[in-house]
């Protein structure tokens, strides 16, 4: 069915310009959200669209629609929309090519698991958080299928299917009148490496942790990022690998190629064929192959993320980094970020130091300078190794750029959320603020 969509789009696409491009995406979502201890609220969201672009004299045009009954006009507006834009020489399509061997994203218990399963997972986790003097305050369970086509002018037909699950929880603990809060949430291509237990003993255990802070001084010490405060500051660092903000002046790495910008024993890649990734795939959504990208090596900068247009722009390869929906032109995006350190510190061997679970106003943070100042969300105080203390009110400060030349890599497990891919983090001599 989807190929004789995607056949009946070129079909009409070809009467209106010889240098085209359609990108199907069908996907299908079930969630079950929780509040407190309520499981009642599930949905189920289908979606099927199209996306044209036309190339015509340099100018492109763009539509899209989610009725199958409109394709035709559809490529039609993306005719007419090219003629009413301006002409652009980066504009083009992508090649034909070879398309790397990907590990097979689909889990067939995708379609098995039924909502009552998805109930029965959720009401478990629920169950521990409550048995264990907590309160659940929401949670969600995810399941999804997605499958993408793509085909152009330039000879490409490529298609991709892929599964994930996704599962979430956020609760209150409370002694004395004191509320504390945390969440985390679990991921993966494939059902059963979820493990729901896990995550609400994990998440149980830092809120009744973080009740009963302390005040601390004011100094520069150790800080230890786990994984959700490692992502917020690194957030800010990796703005400034997208080719789109180095071709703006948007990058303060734009003319640094070549040189340190990491710590040494610190490399970093985007890799869209990694076994597993959440992201990974053949091909980014302009039909470009998926590849290992270096973006640092041994903390020498190597490179930047490009899509089609700002490769073009920069005189380069696309990376195979240009994402979308069918209802958007395509942007850089990264697939899988993994941070690779080639050794890792025992924390037993933070002998001071304060460890931060997560950050809040990591959106303030500078995107082109890289300076931030985070309030510590679940922080605790170190000693010898161990965590001693909650931390009552705490602030993080400092510059990305600069803290990264000292970061070392905390000996556990490298998790996934959203592209990022990473251990837990130190970051010596880090200004806190008690």
């Amino acid at each position: 069915m989807l190929e004789d969509i995607i056949k009946e789009a070129e079909e009409h696409v070809k009467k209106y310009a010889n240098e085209y491009e359609i990108f199907l995406n069908q996907s299908q979502l079930l969630e079950l959200d929780s509040k407190n201890n309520d499981l009642s609220f599930a949905k189920e969201e289908i979606e099927l669209g199209v996306g044209i672009r036309v190339l015509h004299e340099n100018r492109m045009g763009f539509a899209y629609t989610s009725n199958i009954n409109q394709i035709e006009n559809t490529a039609k507006k993306a005719y007419l929309n090219a003629k009413l834009n301006q002409a652009d020489e980066n504009f083009s399509f992508a090649e034909k090519t070879k398309y790397p061997k990907v590990k097979d994203n689909v889990d067939n218990k995708n379609k098995d698991l039924d909502l009552d399963e998805i109930t029965s997972f959720m009401k478990n986790i629920i169950d521990i958080v409550n048995d264990n003097g907590c309160s659940p305050t929401s949670g969600e369970f995810s399941k999804s299928y997605n499958e993408e086509m793509l085909i152009n002018s330039n000879g490409v037909d490529v298609k991709d299917k892929s599964t994930s699950f996704g599962a979430y929880i956020s609760v209150n603990a409370s002694e004395n009148g004191e509320i504390s809060s945390a969440y985390d949430i679990i991921s993966s291509r494939e059902y059963d490496k979820l493990d729901g237990e896990k995550l609400a003993q994990d998440v149980t255990k830092l809120a009744k942790d973080s009740i009963g802070g302390v005040k601390i001084d004011t100094k520069d010490t150790n800080v230890i990022l786990d994984y959700h405060a490692g992502i917020g500051i690194l957030s800010t660092f990796m703005n400034g690998f997208s080719g789109d903000n180095v071709e703006r002046g948007r990058s303060i790495l734009k003319d640094k190629v070549g040189e340190s910008i990491v710590s040494e024993g610190l490399s970093i890649y985007d890799d869209g064929t990694y076994d597993g990734g959440l992201n990974s795939c053949k091909f980014d959504s302009e039909g470009t192959a998926s590849q290992k990208t270096s973006l640092v090596n041994n903390g020498v900068l190597e490179g930047f993320i490009y899509d089609i247009y700002n490769g073009n722009k920069a005189n380069k390869e696309s990376t195979g980094n240009g994402f979308r929906r069918f209802y958007s032109t395509p942007g850089i995006s990264y697939s899988n970020l993994i941070f690779d350190f080639d050794s890792k510190k025992a924390i037993d061997e933070v002998d001071d130091g304060v460890l931060v679970t997560n950050v809040l106003g990591a959106h303030t943070a500078n995107p082109i300078t890289g300076d931030f100042s985070l309030e510590v969300s679940n922080g605790f105080t170190i000693k010898d190794g161990d965590c001693e203390n909650p931390i009552k009110k705490a602030m993080i400060s400092g510059n990305v750029y600069s803290i990264l030349k000292e970061c070392e890599a905390i000996e556990s497990d490298v998790k996934q959320y959203g592209p990022f891919m990473l251990p837990k983090l130190n970051l010596p001599n880090l200004r806190v603020i008690g």
